[in-house]
Formats: structure tokens, C-alpha cells, sequence
């Protein structure tokens, strides 16, 4: 069994792309999207270092565009092959994909609007429709053999809905690829899996180098901004994922319904295709922990509350703009890099009595990591913006497991094989790195794009 590291290697987080090479097949463990940078559309545009129609298989470890952003465009360039996923994962992909194409579509569109050089997108709807007819989607702790010779084995990762620990199996060794590992006591999501025995573990190592607050300070602390940006009579942005962070914003403002007074807010979700991953959600309550099956049941339902309007169309989120107080506004992109967000926060940056909350993982390039970093001027449609609005970064909410949730997930293995680390920046991986090597003594490895071990 051999891996080649291709994507979200060599302190790059975004990309998420292996190649293992076993059983005289060729498998691909997911296929994502660089995202953040100057140079990301090129870098995604550029040839796959192998070729797409000698691919046997696609693993997908998660639905987030950085992990299967890729994947319409591996098929375009000739791959027919099966696309393994947990089942969840299968019902997420195409609308995540879809919205994928649809602005890519329109990034052309613009670019030839402004008399830029002709952009080709990376693929259509097309394209994504030929690559949902490939989809078999599975069920966690279910061993299957996807090609002779190669089982593959899903282990719940707490990261999102259908999130997955990719256990491979051929040549007598065991593969165990972790995708994103989630935090204990996610809110909806069931705890990640210990990991099972293994020979080599390509390992995530997003906060490999830092740990978040506490969830009940960091819910306590969202609690605390909601009353003093009710106090100053401004608006709330908070750029969110559309899978998995807006679902669990929604979750806490449900729990948090009365004592919060979250009833004086008009509550926008600004994305469709949030909208449309809420119906995923709703087919896949099996997969819910035993909480959020109590929060379902209660008087206030997430998806239900009475002042939460779920924008359909562009003149219902240009509407939201009128709005000048009183409006929490969910929408896309999580990284603010994109997506209907943009327009929010140019139209609330430069007012003081706004409120930005930034509730996730911001990539280095991205507009969210400048405004986290203190940028005091953005240049946003054409004109110069001075931020004047409030930026929080509320870290506890994370959906990646912290330094200490990484260590520990480790030790629970009941072998400790050796550690490839993947999706991390360099900080975050070599703090991690050695982290691992100190507390466990194991052979640790920082991947490269291109690097190759035998397994």
C-alpha cells in the first residue's frame, strides 16, 4: 500500500486530495478545492498530477468544498469510477457542487462583463449531474469492499453531517485517513470515533497549534454580543458554511431562545443552499446525538422559530440591505471570500454599531482572516471601505478538533502507528508534530505535495 500526498500538503490547509495505491488499484481519498489566495483559481484550473480516467475509485471523507470541490472536474477530465461517501455525505455533495457551478458560472460572467480575459469555468451542472450518477453512499461501521482486494470501512468524525474517518484495508495493512476530526460535544453531531487500529494515519492538524475557548464560555460569549449589539441597535453579520455552522448557529439560538430575547431580532438565512442542506438534516436525524433529539422535540425549533425568514431569491437578500438594525444575517461563504456575504459586510463595515462574528476556521488569503487580522480598509464592488463595524472571533465553535482534542482522539489509538500530518498550516502542523512525537514517541511526518510513503 502506498499514499501520495497531492492536495492540503506542505502547510497548505485547503485542497484535501490523496492518491493510494493498493491491491493494483488506484483510489483517490477526496478531491477538493483550494480556497483563499490570490492564485487559487489557478491552482485549480491546473492538471491533476495523475491521470483522471486511471483513477479505480474516490473516497470522500466530508461534503465540504475543500475536501470535494474537485470532484465534477476529475470526472469532466475522464474519471468514471465509483464515489464512495457516508450516506449523508452523498445527499450533501450535488447541492454543494451545484451552488460550486453556479458561481463559477457567474465569476465568468462578470470577468467578461469588465473586459477581463475570457474565464472558463471548472465545470457546469453538467458536469456535476454526471458525477452525482456515480455516488454509492454508505453507512458508518460498515465494511465494504469498494474494488477487489481494497475495504473500506467509515467511522464517524463529528466534523459535519456525514462527516467521516476513512479506514482502508488491502495488502495486509490498514490505511486510516481522518478527513476533519470534529470536538467532543458538538451540538447535533454525534463525538468522532476512536480510531481503530491502523498502520498509517494521515491526520488533520488544522488548530494543531492552538486550543479553542470552551464551548460554554464561547455559547456564553455569543449570548454577550447578541445583547450588546442589541444595545447599540446596529445589525449582526456572521459569515457561516453553509453545512454545519449556520444548522448549528440556529441550534443555539433555539436552546437560547428566551434567555437570549433572540424574539427582538429578525433572524435572516441568507443562502439556498442552507436552506437546502436543513431538508438534508432533517432526512438524516438518525444521525443526531441524543441533545439535539431533545432540542428537535421542544417548543422552539431550529429550523422553526418565528422570526427566522430563509431568503429564496437575490431581491430577498438585497432586501435585507434596507435593513439597518435590528437583523442577525447568516449567509455564505464561512471565509467571506465569496457568496452573498460579501454584500452584507459591505453594507455593515463601515457602520459602528455593526457587529461581524466570525465562528470558524479563516484561511490564510481570505477577506474573513484579514478582517480577523485587524484590516482597517477593504476594497469591496468597486469602492474603499474603512471598517468601522466590530469584529469578533468566537474560536470555541470550531468544527475542527483543537491541539488537546487532537492529542487525546490519538491516544484512544490502540496501537499509535506512525502520523502523517495533512490540512495544516506550518505553525500548526510542526507545533503538532511535536506534540505527537514527545507525548507518544512515534515517527511523524510533515506531507508534501508529492511525497510518497509506503504504508
Amino acid at each position: 500500500m502506498r499514499i501520495t500526498f497531492i492536495g492540503a500538503a506542505g502547510g497548505v490547509v485547503t485542497g484535501s486530495c490523496h492518491l493510494l495505491e493498493a491491491a493494483g488499484k488506484r483510489v483517490l481519498l477526496d478531491c477538493g478545492m483550494v480556497q483563499g489566495g490570490k492564485d487559487s483559481d489557478a491552482i485549480n484550473a491546473k492538471p491533476f498530477p495523475f491521470d483522471a480516467s486511471g483513477i479505480d475509485a474516490l473516497v470522500l471523507s466530508h461534503a465540504h468544498i475543500d475536501h470535494i470541490g474537485r470532484v465534477p472536474l476529475l470526472v469532466k477530465r475522464g474519471f468514471t469510477g465509483p464515489i464512495f461517501g457516508q450516506a449523508a455525505t452523498c445527499d450533501l455533495l450535488p447541492i454543494m457542487l451545484m451552488d460550486s457551478a453556479h458561481l463559477a458560472e457567474h465569476n465568468a460572467e462578470l470577468a467578461a462583463r469588465h473586459g477581463h480575459d475570457e474565464i472558463e469555468p471548472l465545470y457546469d451542472e453538467a458536469d456535476v449531474g454526471a458525477a452525482q450518477k456515480l455516488l454509492h453512499p454508505l453507512r458508518y461501521e460498515t465494511p465494504t469492499e469498494i474494488l477487489p482486494g481494497i475495504t473500506v470501512t467509515l467511522h464517524e468524525a463529528g466534523h459535519i453531517l456525514g462527516s467521516a474517518l476513512v479506514e482502508v484495508t488491502a495488502d495486509g495493512k490498514t490505511l486510516l485517513f481522518t478527513g476533519d476530526v470534529g470536538m467532543k460535544n458538538t451540538p447535533i453531531l454525534r463525538d468522532p470515533a476512536d480510531p481503530p487500529r491502523a498502520d498509517l494515519i494521515l491526520m488533520e492538524s488544522t488548530y494543531g497549534d492552538r486550543n479553542h475557548k470552551d464551548r460554554a464560555a464561547t455559547v456564553a460569549e455569543l449570548g454577550e454580543i447578541f445583547a450588546k449589539a442589541a444595545k447599540d441597535g446596529g445589525n449582526v453579520v456572521i459569515p457561516a458554511f453553509a453545512v454545519g455552522r449556520s444548522q448549528e448557529l440556529l441550534y443555539w439560538f433555539a436552546q437560547h431562545y428566551d434567555d437570549w430575547n433572540m424574539a427582538r431580532w429578525k433572524i435572516f438565512l441568507d443562502s439556498p443552499m442552507a436552506a437546502r442542506v436543513m431538508t438534508v438534516y432533517e432526512r438524516h436525524e438518525d444521525l443526531f446525538d441524543a441533545d439535539a433529539v431533545k432540542v428537535w422535540a421542544g417548543r422552539i425549533k431550529p429550523f422553526e422559530m418565528p422570526n427566522l425568514h430563509v431568503t429564496a431569491d437575490a431581491d430577498d437578500s438585497k432586501a435585507i440591505n434596507q435593513i439597518h438594525g435590528g437583523s442577525i444575517i447568516i449567509a455564505g461563504s464561512g471565509m467571506a471570500n465569496g457568496g452573498r456575504v460579501r454584500h452584507h459586510l459591505a453594507n455593515n463595515l463601515g457602520n459602528p454599531k455593526s457587529h461581524v462574528i466570525f465562528v470558524g476556521y479563516q484561511a490564510d488569503g481570505t477577506l474573513g482572516r484579514l478582517l480577523v487580522n485587524g484590516l482597517k480598509h477593504v476594497r469591496m464592488f468597486g469602492q474603499e471601505l474603512r471598517v468601522h463595524a466590530q469584529i469578533h472571533t468566537v474560536g470555541g465553535l470550531s468544527a475542527h478538533a483543537d491541539q488537546q482534542a487532537l492529542l487525546d482522539w490519538y491516544k484512544a489509538s490502540p496501537n499509535h502507528p506512525p502520523v502523517a500530518l495533512v490540512h495544516g498550516e506550518n505553525p500548526a502542523r510542526e507545533t503538532l508534530d511535536g506534540k505527537l512525537e514527545k507525548q507518544f514517541g512515534i515517527k511523524v511526518t510533515l506531507s508534501q505535495p508529492g511525497m510518497t510513503l509506503d504504508v
